[in-house]
């Protein structure tokens, strides 16, 4: 796959109708699911684009990119509701053709116009009814089991808003983790979790049976942390650092992982530093282009996305430096970057 037309994808997007599409919430962007060459992309539905597809085929104008590119179909276990009526669709999401996504309390206590994250829209599609506030471990295991026995899907990512609590909603996945596993045992689950002030509870999520965690920083400098994220940055990067070194303990070596986000204005050559300094940890920095999301501050503000080129480089590089420490995404038991969707570093080579 050429990097430079997949770093292209994910900031310009491509021309088509996907049923499947994750319009708000705690993720990166509002994107339609899509599979590219075999790879899980998750790519900007985007009228204007100069991509569209063929045949699944991606076209650029007249030429043919030489990449196939297959819709990923509405699965069946969005037609179903629980018992009291909930439809299962707003209690987890597929995401890609195999992976099944859930922010299992879709409120933050950060979610104010002076704390809240500039790409974050997680409250929105609280607001927008396509969600519930908090889904129960019972609604969670029933979705799961579903979605996994009539859609195959393979493996689940469990994130959640931070809440008032020394736990930061940590306690919450650890619930939750153990019901999906009773209802479906062996399925791989990544948690998503802000580093919490009692360091124990990263031992009972991995107890519970989580295979792989995610304590997502998104920048590691200080400055662009405290003016994209007022309220999240102002915990102080040590605490991040003892989670993280907590997890690899506990969860092991790329096995823990970490968002970096693409174009808040932090120089490439110190992301690319950051990233070396993450996996010699043993922490997978996941590198994704920031997307200017509807309903987000940075969208609001006329914030752009970054240029491609940038993207590449960034990503190109990061990838050299995981391939060289062997640590792959696609080794990665569950999570973003075993689905590598919202991002390039799989097809890069990372």
């Amino acid at each position: 796959m050429s990097i430079d037309v997949r770093a292209d994808l994910a900031v310009r997007g491509v021309r088509v109708a996907t049923p499947v599409r994750r319009p708000a919430g705690a993720g990166p962007s509002d994107d339609g699911h899509l599979v590219i060459d075999g790879g899980n992309a998750a790519l900007p539905i985007n009228p204007h684009s100069p991509y569209e597809v063929r045949d699944n085929r991606l076209w650029l104008g007249d030429a043919d990119t030489g990449l196939s590119l297959e819709v990923v179909r509405r699965p069946r276990f969005y037609d179903l509701a629980t018992a009291d009526g909930v439809p299962y669709e707003q209690i987890a999401r597929l995401h890609g053709r195999d992976v099944l996504a859930t922010t299992v309390v879709q409120t933050c206590v950060r979610y104010t116009e002076d704390q809240r994250c500039r790409f974050c829209t997680i409250e929105e599609s609280l607001r927008a009814g396509a969600t519930v506030a908090a889904k129960t471990p019972a609604q969670l295991a029933e979705v799961a089991e579903a979605a996994v026995r009539l859609d195959g899907v393979r493996q689940m990512v469990m994130t959640t808003g931070t809440t008032a609590g020394p736990d930061r909603g940590a306690r919450n996945l650890v619930r939750a983790v153990r019901a999906v596993l009773a209802a479906v045992p062996g399925l791989p689950i990544q948690v998503q979790i802000e580093p919490p002030a009692d360091l124990a509870v990263v031992d009972e999520l991995r107890a519970a049976g989580a295979a792989a965690i995610g304590i997502h920083v998104e920048a590691l400098d200080d400055e662009i942390r405290r003016r994209w994220m007022p309220g999240k940055g102002a915990v102080p990067m040590a605490d991040y650092e003892a989670a993280w070194d907590r997890a690899v303990a506990v969860f092991g070596r790329n096995q823990v992982s970490t968002y970096l986000l693409i174009g808040l204005g932090e120089d490439p050559d110190e992301l690319v530093a950051g990233a070396a300094r993450l996996i010699e940890r043993g922490v997978y920095p996941f590198v994704v282009p920031f997307r200017p999301m509807a309903g987000t501050l940075a969208r609001r503000d006329g914030v752009p996305a970054p240029a491609p080129a940038l993207v590449r480089d960034v990503t190109q590089r990061v990838a050299d430096l995981l391939r060289a420490a062997g640590m792959l995404g696609a080794d990665q038991r569950a999570g973003c970057a075993a689905c590598g969707a919202c991002g390039v570093l799989q097809a890069a080579g990372g």
